[in-house]
């Protein structure tokens, strides 16, 4: 069944991603990747692998009627400690929940959570073609800084081998850095 247009504001909320949302988190992640619209990577790793490649900061999940129906989190730009308050994220919801506005309602928390955590800028590469990620960061402030053309190939699936652009979105906090 999906959900979308259906929910109103009111009955999601979020909370922190822990090791006991992992199977929910990766099948969401597994339902993106297979879209070949999201990532290069093929499958969903094990949750100690996702975990070592995420900052233990701004994770969360929106919950949606008990049910965890997207997710959110940051990688690190650079270990180099002049970047400290640069991240790369990464944003994921359940096909059931795509259209209903959980990636709004879970960028607006990523944002507010990062720039308490002291985040100057975050950024994001998204495939060319995956519309609706690129208009989601675009309402938050995100802008286009550059393209990778052709930077690579799919290795799975349907789009086994077709070549990717990926943009490269920016958005800089107005209150942290400024």
């Amino acid at each position: 069944m999906s959900l979308q247009n259906t929910l109103p504001s009111a009955l999601l909320s979020a909370r922190p991603l822990t090791a006991a949302d992992a199977d929910t988190m990766l099948r969401i992640y597994q339902e993106g990747i297979d879209t070949g619209m999201a990532t290069f990577t093929d499958a969903a790793p094990t949750w100690e692998a996702w975990d070592k490649g995420h900052l233990p900061e701004c994770r969360m999940v929106a919950v949606l009627n008990g049910e965890i129906a997207g997710w959110v989190a940051l990688s690190a730009y650079s270990g180099r400690s002049v970047y400290r308050g640069v991240a790369e994220l990464s944003i994921y919801i359940a096909n059931s929940a795509k259209g209903a506005g959980v990636g709004s309602f879970l960028m607006q928390k990523l944002i507010e959570e990062s720039e308490a955590k002291g985040f100057w800028t975050l950024q994001a590469g998204i495939f060319a073609n995956n519309a609706a990620s690129i208009h989601l960061h675009e309402k938050f402030g995100f802008k286009l800084v550059g393209i990778r053309e052709r930077i690579a190939q799919i290795s799975y699936g349907a789009n086994k081998g077709q070549w990717r652009d990926v943009t490269l979105y920016e958005r800089r906090s107005l209150k942290v850095g400024a």
